[in-house]
């Protein structure tokens, strides 16, 4: 807003801003952060923190929280800055809401997975009682940044761990961005989600499937900001991956998990006789195209059950289960027999 603009620079005040950082994004990228406040004659305070789903805590919170506190921010002009991976970026987002009740606060991802999921929508929190995101709220940033440079320094492997959740809109919504995982996902690994002008054989692959995956996920969650209908297609992949994810941390990350959890849905959905052999293969074959694991021996029968009993106490006694019925369409199904889960669950295993 040009006029805000105005105001802020023509101010007798000093601008300041608290930012916390992911520890790892501060080694890389801190200096140049450093340096644009200072250039920019921006008082400011840097926290570097460890962000981690084995920090991701009401402790860490309550750390961000004593700190904004000391140095004393106006909650109506001067936002909170998170920059870091979907961890930080959740952690921040609760500590935000918390401050004098709404603090506005800005959202940078700084991982691919935090670009195209935590960057979209209201939802933060924090794990509790060894259950993921049990503490949390609804607040969403005044922003959020992208800026795909960040996505350049981090290893293959958290890539491929952003495209699981790529991959999650594209089967539920959309058949193009599938053919363009399909065909290009080894492309947007070795490149790391960079836009080259000589890359004609691929277009702008990495710009195209970021911005339908964004679209996509902003068609869903919009209309539904704050879960009051819970029949939800983003659901896809979350079923089974929570309890998964906190029973073997730290061996799989997020997109991992949701991964196996998507993979062993198709199964369902293939017995169920709502996806063909052809298709189930062709998500399977397109899961590992993009280096991620499709089965997880933690992700035992009892887990499933349990996971799925979790599942009707928090989405009102149904299971609302999201399977794809073709290749980027899906459906909400409540009718899932448990002898038809055991069908696909020793299918996938023996497969």
């Amino acid at each position: 807003d040009p006029q805000q603009l105005e105001l802020a620079m023509s101010s007798k005040r000093k601008l300041r801003r608290f930012i916390v950082i992911d520890e790892v994004v501060d080694e890389l990228y801190g200096s140049k952060v450093r340096e644009y406040f200072e250039e920019n004659n921006v008082q400011h305070k840097i926290l570097a923190l460890p962000t981690t789903e084995e920090t991701k805590s009401m402790d860490l919170v309550l750390n961000i929280l004593q700190e904004v506190q000391n140095f004393s921010i106006d909650r109506r002009t001067e936002p909170i800055i998170a920059i870091g991976g979907g961890v930080c970026l959740d952690i921040v987002g609760l500590a935000a809401s918390l401050y004098r009740r709404r603090t506005p606060y800005i959202r940078v991802p700084t991982t691919l997975l935090s670009y195209v999921d935590a960057s979209v929508g209201a939802k933060n929190g924090v794990n509790f009682l060894q259950c993921k995101n049990k503490l949390g709220g609804y607040t969403p940033p005044v922003a959020s940044f992208l800026d795909r440079s960040f996505i350049q320094s981090i290893p293959r492997r958290h890539i491929s761990n952003g495209l699981g959740e790529i991959l999650k809109m594209a089967l539920m919504k959309h058949k193009g961005l599938f053919d363009l995982l399909k065909s290009h996902g080894k492309y947007l690994l070795d490149t790391k989600f960079q836009s080259y002008s000589g890359s004609a054989d691929h277009g702008d692959a990495a710009l195209q499937t970021t911005r339908i995956a964004i679209e996509t996920m902003l068609e869903e969650l919009a209309p539904n900001l704050w879960e009051d209908d819970l029949d939800r297609l983003v659901d896809f992949g979350h079923l089974i991956s929570p309890e998964l994810e906190m029973r073997v941390l730290p061996s799989l990350m997020h997109g991992e998990a949701v991964n196996i959890d998507m993979a062993f849905m198709t199964y369902v959905a293939y017995t169920r006789g709502l996806v063909t052999a052809e298709e189930k293969e062709q998500i399977i074959q397109c899961m590992r195209g993009l280096e991620l694991p499709v089965w997880h021996s933690g992700c035992s029968w009892p887990l499933i059950k349990r996971a799925l009993m979790e599942r009707l106490k928090h989405s009102g006694g149904q299971p609302r289960m999201p399977l794809p019925t073709g290749l980027g369409v899906a459906e909400i199904f409540n009718d899932t027999s448990e002898e038809t889960l055991a069908r696909a669950y020793k299918l996938w295993v023996s497969d």
